[in-house]
């Protein structure tokens, strides 16, 4: 290894990736992650023969780069999967994404009337600020359906009330939603988006397959990674890390630092700091907070359960919040093809009742649930495992911004530390956002300036596809500059003044150039101006009649040009709003 190695906490996607590069350029790091295995929360747990997700994961970026390492990674092992996932709200299921037809008929005639009602008083009554999130959907699908739709499965997901959940959190992830994007998608059947939604990739035996994969990749490299090593302390001199200290095998270890990248928390990066950070920035570490999740994995003695890879509960009636079929996203998921494994997630707090619940408890809370929504009997159930994931996802609550700013200051005084991925900077980011966290973390140790915390849904596309952007998108920019809106006023005025004036200097030329029969042709003109005459009066009479034909002309052209265009830029939109709408509720 190097007289002071690279270091990297967490062997997650983003900090697995980061090792990835160092390796590519020769340089060795040491990846140390707490846990048994690596993957982070995208790893694969197992349990007598049978593979699991936490939480389900697809493969899918329209980052290129990400792509092709993926294939690199797996080849014939990442399999191609056609989805299939639905909501179960009101005891019935909708299909997902949503389908007209079945909305309509699960809804009810009265209560799908009521909702475009509702709808309608949003887009006429707006809430004038979207500081939270109940504020920000109310003001796309309006307040009756997001109370009976969207309400009860956030909050489930996040444990606090709607509105307390900031707005920024919808802006980063579900951009440009509207019913009105629904609707339309519903009734054209909108296919093509800009996530993967009728298949995606998947490998053979779970997500685990391509960490796993990583890891070989860096070891055989010269790297180290070393599971079941919990750091403990960082230690800095003169705005430098020196050194880290962790945990391997009950042995505590400490090694020099040339360069540090962490996607532990930053609750916990903070709170290892030696010498402690400024109160103020303790303080905002302390005031962050993350979900947890738990799944309880079900083995039934039934072929078939459900035809879907998940379905998303949105019933107040049952604390889970998504059911997996993990037979569904491959089958070489399960050990025996007669059986079916059922994976049912919670989402808590890790000070919360069903966080302290006992393994025993767990599976019987979720077997009754199970039978309760009418997917399986309990008499189907044969076993039942239980994993819990702590500090899952960041809560934007109110102020995590203003708190993560102080730690961001903190931190960049520092000049051989960078926090990455979906913990290392608080973003609710997807697996393939996380993974580019790291490669521009060894782009920057590099030379490089990138911005890693501002890696979200619009820096997606920043790496390599910065040249191919979204057509519509781009389309709709040059549109809106360069055919700005037209002035009907303005241009009327304009037209009405240069027909009127045409006129009135032709014939003020007639008069004056004289002749035994003077401006024959122009006099035609007196069928359609009354009282027009080829003389000084009637070039007067021109010109306040063309004034007004050709007012009347422009304003009707400039209203006619506006609306069209107006029309064509709002088709744009909508699509692109549309696009975003299909996945929803995976961002949630």
């Amino acid at each position: 290894m190097n007289e002071k190695p690279v270091v990297i906490i967490g062997a997650g996607p983003a900090g697995l990736t980061a090792a990835y590069e160092f390796i590519k350029i020769g340089i060795r790091p040491i990846v140390i992650e707490k846990a048994d295995k690596v993957g982070g929360i995208a790893r694969t747990e197992y349990y007598k023969g049978y593979y699991f997700d936490m939480g389900g994961h697809r493969f899918f970026s329209k980052v290129p780069k990400i792509n092709r390492l993926w294939q690199e990674m797996l080849g014939n092992d990442l399999l191609k999967v056609p989805r299939l996932s639905r909501i179960y709200y009101q005891g019935r299921f909708f299909n997902y994404p949503l389908g007209i037809m079945n909305t309509l008929l699960n809804l009810g005639f009265i209560e799908s009337l009521l909702i475009p009602l509702s709808y309608l008083k949003a887009q006429m009554r707006p809430y004038p600020d979207e500081d939270t999130f109940d504020q920000w959907v109310s003001n796309r699908f309006g307040q009756r359906l997001y109370e009976k739709f969207f309400k009860t499965y956030t909050e489930k997901v996040w444990g606090i009330p709607c509105s307390k959940i900031k707005a920024d959190w919808a802006a980063q992830r579900i951009k440009g939603l509207s019913l009105m994007a629904a609707m339309i998608n519903a009734l054209l059947d909108i296919q093509k988006t800009k996530t993967l939604i009728n298949e995606f990739y998947y490998p053979l035996k779970g997500p685990g397959m391509m960490w796993q994969r990583f890891q070989e990749y860096i070891t055989e490299g010269g790297g180290l990674v070393l599971p079941n090593s919990e750091v403990t302390g960082l230690r800095h001199e003169n705005s430098s890390i020196v050194s880290i200290e962790y945990l391997n095998d009950n042995k505590l270890i400490e090694t020099s630092v040339k360069h540090l990248i962490s996607s532990m928390p930053i609750p916990k990066l903070i709170s290892i700091m030696k010498p402690d950070p400024p109160d103020k920035v303790v303080k905002a570490a302390n005031r962050l907070s993350y979900r947890a999740f738990i799944i309880v994995i079900l083995i039934l003695n039934k072929k078939d359960i459900f035809p879907d890879q998940w379905i998303y509960i949105h019933s107040p009636d049952v604390r889970v919040g998504r059911i997996q079929n993990f037979k569904n996203w491959s089958a070489a998921m399960v050990a025996d093809t007669d059986k079916t494994s059922i994976g049912m997630e919670y989402f808590c707090n890790q000070d919360d009742d069903i966080w302290r619940m006992n393994d025993a408890d767990l599976i019987d809370m979720a077997s009754g649930e199970l039978s309760r929504i009418g997917l399986a009997k309990v008499s189907d159930i044969s076993d039942g495992y239980v994993v819990r994931q702590p500090d899952a996802y960041p809560v934007y609550n109110e102020g995590y911004k203003e708190n993560l700013d102080v730690i961001r200051e903190y931190l960049v005084t520092f000049d051989n530390i960078q926090s990455i991925g979906r913990g290392g900077t608080h973003r609710y980011n997807n697996m393939d956002h996380s993974m580019l966290t790291g490669i521009q973390a060894v782009q920057n140790y590099s030379g490089a300036k990138h911005d890693i915390w501002n890696v979200n849904e619009d820096e997606e596309y920043l790496e390599e596809d910065r040249k191919t952007p979204d057509r519509r998108i781009v389309l709709e920019n040059i549109l809106s500059k360069t055919f700005a809106k037209m002035d009907k006023l303005a241009f009327a005025t304009a037209v009405g003044s240069v027909s009127g004036l045409l006129v009135f200097l032709a014939t003020i030329w007639l008069v004056l150039k004289g002749g035994e029969v003077v401006g024959p042709n122009l006099r035609l003109l007196a069928q359609y101006f009354p009282g027009y005459t080829v003389s000084l009066k009637g070039s007067i009479i021109a010109f306040d009649y063309s004034f007004i034909w050709g007012f009347l002309f422009g304003w009707l052209f400039a209203y006619l040009r506006n609306l069209f265009l107006g029309l064509y830029i709002f088709w744009l939109r909508k699509k692109t709003e549309i696009l975003t709408l299909k996945d929803f509720f995976d961002y949630l």
